[in-house]
């Protein structure tokens, strides 16, 4: 049984989709997040919340969704695998959906050393894939791992990460198809700039059929400035910044690339709402939070359609 969430009723109904992300404070101040999603209200479905982005200590994901329940939006529980084992994932989200959690997103997470707590030690219990079919046992089967019977068990519209430009290529479709068969819902793929590579993805994606198996939401990151830019094509792995991209950024004042970005990402979801398998688009304006309305509203996408 799925969650009934504002997102899954959306994209069931056959609408273009829009959900955001907020990154938690590194602290435990609530009215930070309120702040922050005070900009996202009314212009997304749902708003995932980030989980020790970066491997970075921050607010626990679960009670910054829970803030924002409180604040009358939607959140999607981004949850790692990096930082607790089975036991710990299982109680997590049982504890969520309680909560009146209803989205969930599956990812491995960033490696500690990368974070600001390198010496920390990490967990990888289970993988994304693993994880995936974790809730879906616990949703659908009403078991836990390991087999035993669960006395309520989670909604949830259980969602997972894509990155379609992660070497090899020609595998990113089939690491994909594992996720989709695993228990993954929705797709939210990483911030896509080469439009040339994701339009050859979404090709392969749709002639193996997995479009009509799971919806599947384009990542867009509007580009800040050409430092921005140039810092994620060089050090971000699994990043593909074409060239043009950062050349169009040098193109302008540098007062003025901060809306040469958001123009940017404009004109790709203008291109993605017309893309076969697209079925919407995920805005990650990670501490720009105040100027995701404009790429949206931007798009053509507000207002958002309303639910009967």
């Amino acid at each position: 049984m799925k969650a009934g969430s504002n997102l899954e009723k959306m994209l069931t109904a056959g609408h273009f989709a829009v959900t955001g992300e907020l990154g938690p404070p590194q602290g435990n101040d609530a009215e930070e997040v309120r702040h922050k999603a005070s900009y996202l209200k009314g212009i997304v479905e749902s708003v995932n919340i980030t989980d020790n982005q970066t491997a970075v200590v921050r607010m626990a994901s679960w009670a910054a969704c829970k803030i924002l329940i409180d604040e009358g939006l939607e959140p999607n529980y981004q949850m790692v695998c990096r930082d607790r084992n089975r036991l710990a994932l299982m109680a997590d989200i049982l504890g969520a959906t309680a909560l009146g959690i209803k989205n969930v997103l599956c990812l491995s997470g960033d490696h500690q050393r990368f974070g600001d707590h390198p010496e920390g030690k990490n967990v990888y219990d289970l993988d994304s894939v693993q994880l995936l079919a974790t809730f879906k046992k616990m949703r659908d089967e009403k078991k836990f791992l390991n087999d035993k019977d669960l006395e309520g068990a989670p909604e949830l519209f259980i969602g997972a990460a894509s990155n379609p430009f992660a070497d090899p290529f020609e595998y990113r479709v089939h690491r994909l198809a594992k996720k989709i068969a695993a228990g993954a819902d929705f797709i939210q793929t990483q911030c896509i700039y080469n439009m040339d590579k994701f339009r050859e993805f979404m090709k392969q994606t749709v002639d193996m059929g997995l479009h009509e198996k799971c919806y599947i939401l384009a990542g867009i990151t509007p580009m800040k400035s050409v430092g921005m830019a140039n810092y994620m094509a060089k050090f971000v792995p699994g990043m593909d910044v074409p060239a043009e991209i950062v050349q169009r950024l040098k193109g302008v004042d540098k007062k003025d690339q901060g809306a040469e970005g958001i123009k940017i990402a404009i004109e790709q979801i203008e291109e993605m709402k017309e893309m076969e398998g697209v079925a919407g688009v995920h805005v990650m304006a990670i501490e720009w939070e105040h100027r995701a309305k404009e790429v949206i509203e931007g798009a053509g996408l507000l207002p958002r359609p309303t639910l009967d």
